[in-house]
């Protein structure tokens, strides 16, 4: 019972510290019992992928469908843009400052192993990525459409079963999953290129978030004539409690309080941070850029724009899939990193190992920028509602 209640993070780095001193000292026949174990776990996410997909968005689109309106589908554009400008400014960044700062050294990359598995365990999925997204979004329209409640109802049992699955199977063994790797990493002797190089890339991601926060409050402060830092100030406390908590939803009274403070109409404010927590993720999706990006460095290879663009819109699409899961964005976009930019399990373990050991950074930045959001759609709100206000005063015989 004491251990359950260890956080993941705590958990992870026990891992690797753990990891580095197994793979220093233990016999060849440990590491490859290890990286057997590592590639079954590894094609077992592969499979999980699309359930995941069909489980959390099916629902999702099915919901915002329901509460469409003017206002939620300007809530949605400016969250849509916001977190693909997020992608596209972190491989600008990376693409120049990453080859810089982060030497190669990995060959052929972490698959390449001394001590190859005893066996493998193809687990195929029933589906790949892309028909996932497509059958979710055949099947969310639908249930708009038709009103199907009983879809609606298959499907959100399917969401509590995908999120329990996630949650019992998946989450607890990622430690375990980033031990066998660590381990065979140092029993390779690519720790030390691997740690250094990972440390920087996790500081410069940082950076880029930081950045990604200044841009859009200025152009908030722009939109509505505030003061951006002010506003940002003002969204501190939200950030801080995402950066502790690492959850959406329990950042929500928090990240509500502080925009409402900020002088956002409650309305707009209850509308717009809720469903944010769930479509806007520009920090999430600045960090899978970015410590993919980094991964593909070390490798050796290069960093595609062809790639990365069909990455990038591929995570914006799945997005509204990570807010009910633990480092749900990492696990959903497995699948899509290997088809996209050739990550195969083994070494996208290294992109999970850093996206989780600074998850809360990457959900204080997505929080901290609905605050931003907020701002801009109750500028565009009073906007569209001036005309009808003036009407409205010139009948009782008050207007100018």
């Amino acid at each position: 019972m004491g251990i359950r209640k260890i956080g993941i993070l705590p958990r992870l780095f026990a891992a690797i510290v753990i990891g580095a001193l197994v793979g220093a000292f233990a016999p060849a026949w440990t590491i490859k019992a290890l990286n057997t174990f590592s590639g079954v776990f590894g094609q077992y996410i592969k499979f999980i992928v699309p359930f995941i997909i069909l489980g959390l968005v099916t629902p999702a689109i099915a919901d915002t469908g329901r509460n469409a309106g003017k206002i939620l589908l300007v809530t949605m554009g400016v969250a849509y843009a916001s977190t693909l400008f997020a992608g596209y400014l972190a491989y600008a960044v990376s693409s120049e400052l990453l080859p810089r700062i982060v030497s190669g050294g990995l060959e052929s990359g972490v698959a390449a192993s001394s001590y190859p598995a005893y066996f493998k365990l193809p687990i195929p999925p029933v589906m790949d990525v892309v028909t996932a997204l497509v059958v979710a979004f055949m099947f969310g329209l639908a249930i708009v459409s038709i009103k199907g409640e009983a879809l609606y109802r298959f499907f959100s049992e399917m969401r509590e079963a995908v999120m329990l699955t996630v949650v019992k199977t998946m989450v607890p063994v990622l430690p375990f999953f980033i031990f066998a790797v660590i381990a065979d990493l140092t029993a390779s002797g690519k720790l030390k290129i691997v740690g250094s190089s990972c440390a920087r890339i996790m500081f410069a991601a940082f950076a880029v978030t930081v950045f990604l926060l200044l841009v859009q409050y200025a152009v908030a402060g722009i939109v509505a004539r505030r003061n951006p830092i002010k506003a940002l100030w003002t969204q501190l406390p939200a950030y801080l409690t995402g950066l502790g908590c690492c959850s959406s939803a329990a950042t929500i009274p928090v990240n509500l309080r502080q925009t409402k403070l900020n002088g956002v109409s409650e309305d707009t404010a209850d509308l717009v941070i809720p469903l944010c927590a769930n479509v806007h993720l520009a920090g999430s999706m600045s960090n899978m850029v970015f410590y993919t990006a980094g991964v593909l460095v070390l490798l050796g290879e290069p960093l595609s724009m062809s790639a990365y663009t069909e990455f990038i819109l591929m995570i914006s699409l799945i997005a509204v899939a990570s807010p009910g899961i633990p480092g749900g964005v990492v696990l959903a976009s497995a699948s899509i990193a290997e088809s996209a930019l050739g990550l195969s399990p083994e070494r996208y373990s290294l992109v999970i190992a850093m996206y989780l050991a600074l998850d809360g950074m990457g959900t204080a930045c997505n929080l901290t920028g609905d605050g931003a959001i907020a701002i801009v759609v109750d500028r565009f709100r009073k906007f569209a509602e001036r005309p009808e206000s003036k009407k409205g005063k010139s009948d009782d015989g008050n207007g100018n």
